[in-house]
Parts: C-alpha cells; structure tokens; sequence
C-alpha cells in the first residue's frame, strides 16, 4: 500500500483536492475532519482540553475560536495542546489504516495541514503539494467567517512556505486553473504511482 502525504497551505484547495482523489477510489484520511470529531460533543479531546485550557468549552464541544485564542501566539499553549490531540489524532489514523488495509486499497492519501513543519513527510512514500497563486489564496482565507488579515498571517507564520512546500513537494496539484484540472492532476499522480514511481524516479 502506498502512502501519500496531501498537504498545502491554508486556503490553497487542499480538501477540495482530497475530495478528487476520493472521488477516484482512494481512502483519504483528514486529519483536520479527526480533529473536529475531537472537538465534538463527546468527543476524547472534550475533557482533556478544559483540564488544560478552562473555558473553551462552550454546550459540551470545544469552541475552536476560544482555544485559537488560548494558543496562537503562545509556543508553550500550542505544544500543550498538541501533546494532548495528537495522541489522539493517531489512534484515529491507525483506525483508519485498518480499514483501508481490509477494503484492499492499494494506495491511501492523508490529508494533513502541517506535514512538513510536523516532519511527517519522512513516513510517507511520496508528498503531494496543493498549491495557488497568493492573491487567489489571499482572496478565499479573507471570505472564510471570521477570518481577519491578522490571523491569516498568523496561521501563514506557523506554515512551511508555500514555495518551499512546492520545492519539497514529489507532485504538486495547482487548484489556481478550476476543478477539471485539479481533476486531471490527481488522475495523473495516481497512474504514475501506479506505475512504479520512485522518489528520485521521474514525477510530475
């Protein structure tokens, strides 16, 4: 089975893409939509988070936008919480990975935001990297609710680069042109994977 790391900077069309390899057959695993499961009423990270963080808990879930708060600008409070989700986070994918191994797929994507700076891309066979022009990028984080100049620079700051992501990148899936070309780009990593691609080999 084949393991492919998707990642690509806030607003770049990351799940859009994740959606097109799915739509071809290929378990995706969104570690962003595990998180929110977290976060849920119910959820495992619930109780473990007010522990540490006090009030952002709001009607039994984690209100994303208080804990954004408690965390973004503060290193210490960011590893606080990730010590606590990311434990979680890997019990899902493990879930995950039994499932697809039993479904019998021959190649699974993750989706996750921060491969890179998370060193994750040392445990997956190749790296596709989702990618815009800036102003379009700019131009979808501003119309998400509630998102302001300064805090799409502040998620921006904790990000590899989206040049550097490029550099780094085995594939890289342009979402800038419209969907029946993302739709194209997917179908052609997906055949050369299947063909025997090797890091260091030929990629597109």
């Amino acid at each position: 089975m084949i393991l492919v790391g998707l990642t690509g900077s806030i607003g770049m069309g990351k799940s859009t893409t994740g959606k097109l390899f799915e739509a071809e057959g290929v378990p995706v695993y969104d570690a962003d939509a595990a998180v929110h499961r977290l976060y849920a009423k119910g959820g495992a990270a619930v109780e473990p988070l007010e522990q540490e963080f006090g009030d952002v808990i709001v009607d039994g879930a984690v209100d994303r936008e208080r804990l954004s708060k408690k965390v973004l600008g503060d290193p210490a409070a960011l590893k606080r919480l990730e010590a606590i989700v990311h434990p979680l986070v890997g019990a899902s994918r493990t879930g995950f990975f039994q499932d697809a191994i039993g479904a019998g797929a021959d190649i699974v994507v993750l989706d996750i935001p921060l491969l890179f700076e998370t060193g994750g891309e040392k445990n997956v066979r190749a790296v596709v990297v989702v990618s815009a022009p800036a102003e379009m990028q700019r131009e979808r984080v501003l119309a998400r609710p509630g998102m302001t100049v300064e805090k799409f620079e502040a998620i921006l700051a904790r990000q590899v680069p989206d040049a550097e992501k490029r550099a780094r990148a085995d594939f890289v899936i342009d979402t800038g042109q419209g969907l029946d070309h993302a739709r194209d780009q997917v179908r052609q990593v997906l055949a050369t994977l299947r063909g025997g691609w090797t890091r260091g080999g030929d990629a597109a």
